[in-house]
């Protein structure tokens, strides 16, 4: 099943996904009463997908991400290796949060922005301390996340906060697929295109074999230390292929089953 969220010309609800493939004029969205987090209940009005506007799916308390969890992005960024640098733990806050097609705003202070398409983790009760074999029991679902950086910020401050965590630096999307069955989590490709100047480019072309830190290893090591509650989101790490975006260019990120996540540059 795929949980979105939606802005219909009545206001804005949680709704399922109806239909196959991606084509949103084939797709339909059926509002239900509460969240994605309950079975759904619907209310009986429903729209083309085509004629409303996707927002990001949840509205979450807090993203989590994982840093540093591809050995290859590790290279490339931080020019070490992933054995002197392990992953991290870092947070963006749920102001960063946008849907598909919003902007990704870049203040004047920001000047060399990147980002970083990768797959991430919905969490669908509250959990603490929960084991790496049992991390299916807590999430709700899988859906693509923008880690938009500042790579300027984030090596002059030191930590990652302000660098990730800027108003729009944390698009979300589609929606949320929750048979986690479709994916082969330890091969599952993850694509990013930038265009630039009318001109389309693959730049990252990766999979999630190349994670050092696995999908339940991340859960048990984040709920180690804090709770998870519902809508949360976990970033699980970017792949190499990242590149500076500038103002007019546009970003999608594309995870085979999941659908592709596109947002427009502007200058803030």
């Amino acid at each position: 099943m795929r949980f979105g969220r939606i802005a219909t010309p009545e206001g804005m609800c949680f709704c399922t996904i109806e239909g196959e493939g991606e084509d949103h004029s084939q797709l339909t969205a059926k509002e239900i009463k509460d969240t994605p987090f309950t079975e759904p209940e619907y209310t009986g009005r429903e729209w083309r997908l085509s004629d409303v506007r996707l927002l990001a799916p949840v509205l979450p308390s807090k993203v989590v991400a994982i840093g540093r969890n591809y050995a290859d992005h590790v290279a490339e960024v931080f020019k070490k290796s992933a054995e002197s640098l392990p992953p991290t733990l870092f947070l963006k806050p749920p102001t960063s949060v946008v849907g598909p097609g919003a902007a990704i705003k870049i203040p004047d202070f920001a000047t060399k922005v990147e980002f970083e398409g990768e797959l991430a983790v919905v969490i669908g009760k509250p959990c603490k301390h929960v084991k790496a074999d049992d991390w299916k029991s807590v999430v709700r679902g899988l859906t693509i996340i923008n880690d938009v950086s500042s790579r300027d910020l984030q090596f002059a401050d030191g930590q990652w906060a302000r660098a990730k965590g800027i108003d729009t630096f944390g698009p979300i999307g589609p929606w949320i697929e929750t048979d986690l069955d479709k994916f082969d989590l330890d091969d599952q490709k993850i694509m990013a295109r930038l265009t630039h100047e009318g001109e389309t480019e693959l730049l990252q072309d990766s999979n999630s074999n190349q994670m050092i830190m696995k999908m339940g290893e991340i859960i048990e090591f984040i709920t180690a230390s804090m709770t998870l509650l519902p809508g949360d989101v976990i970033a699980t790490g970017s792949p190499a292929g990242t590149q500076a975006m500038v103002d007019g260019d546009y970003i999608e990120i594309e995870v085979p089953g999941l659908g592709k996540l596109g947002n427009p540059v502007e200058n803030a």
